[in-house]
């Protein structure tokens, strides 16, 4: 409990550090937003109004405080496009959620029984097409594999229609056959880096005494390998695929502009392009959470696994 206590108190700093670091940012790079809002219609008397209107013409900290106290309760205030950033959010957060997790669920879910199997039959037949395979596949860019999974399955096979994602209100089943096409293509360089760091810890485990000791008495490879090795290998691994999870949201970002989803990286884009500071300045600000959500988990996870972690007795 005293390691979870320490792991949420760091989270909680961590994101008020995250946060102060992202409002003072943005109040530096966006110079007034009133005239900005304005525009052409930008006049002294309607700028220093809008500015009133805005809070802009408050201490800083005082703007901060506000907007944090503001955040925590789910306000994100307005957005330059008109409404607020919140219901913006709203709507595009399921799309890119569901993504990262189709995503993540395709990279662990081919990663890990791949990784098991090389090292389960040794790790030298095939081994020079499996390392060939392995790079090819971990060199591709999300959006290249996009692209060919778009030709391959919307323009060759008629699998799906591009650019028509359904939308999950109207349909939940179509809008999840779509999404799979996008989440392989996150999904395929992640799993060829997966496998060839699950293959490498494992067999840098499987080369321990112990391991050679359980064998020569008699054990089975494959026993020795899932009740003793696969465990104390579990850490680096979780380690990993908590990265990997954090990384699989950045990735979601082109896919969502290669396969044209309205999720929270094509809203990202068209903000940063029309200069809507307070909708980028809270994604930015919630990807920030979910990397750090993430991150904790997968140290908990670690804790779980092995009490030493941390440095205190379990």
């Amino acid at each position: 409990m005293k390691y979870a206590a320490k792991k949420l108190a760091a989270l909680l700093a961590t994101m008020l550090a995250v946060s102060f670091v992202t409002f003072a940012a943005f109040q530096v790079v966006a110079g007034d937003p009133a005239t900005d809002r304005l525009g052409t219609e930008a006049t002294p008397e309607r700028v220093e109004q809008l500015r009133h209107e805005m809070g802009l013409d408050r201490p800083f900290l005082v703007q901060y405080g506000s907007w944090l106290a503001g955040f925590v309760r789910g306000d994100l205030g307005d957005s330059y496009s008109g409404g607020p950033v919140a219901d913006l959010l709203a709507a595009r957060t399921p799309v890119t959620l569901a993504l990262s997790l189709m995503a993540f669920a395709l990279t662990a879910g081919t990663a890990l029984p791949l990784g098991l199997l090389s090292v389960r039959r040794g790790g030298r037949v095939g081994g020079a097409v499996r390392t060939a395979v392995n790079q090819l596949l971990t060199a591709l860019p999300p959006f290249f594999t996009g692209i060919l999974l778009t030709w391959l399955f919307s323009i060759l096979l008629h699998w799906f229609r591009h650019g028509a994602f359904p939308g999950f209100s109207a349909d939940p089943a179509g809008s999840l056959w779509y999404l799979l096409f996008p989440a392989a293509a996150i999904a395929i360089p992640r799993a060829a880096q997966t496998v060839r760091m699950l293959r490498s810890t494992l067999l840098a485990e499987m080369d321990r005494d112990y391991v050679r000791t359980a064998i020569a008495r008699g054990n089975d490879r494959a026993g020795v390998l899932y009740r003793h090795v696969l465990r104390n290998a579990a850490a680096p691994a979780v380690t990993f695929l908590a990265q990997t999870m954090a990384e699989i949201v950045a990735g979601s970002i082109v896919a969502e502009q290669v396969f044209n989803l309205p999720g929270l990286g094509r809203l990202l884009l068209t903000s940063i392009s029309g200069r809507d500071y307070p909708t980028v300045q809270a994604i930015v600000v919630i990807l920030a959470l979910w990397v750090v959500l993430v991150n904790t988990a997968a140290d908990l996870i670690n804790r779980r696994i092995d009490p030493r972690i941390g440095g205190e007795a379990a």
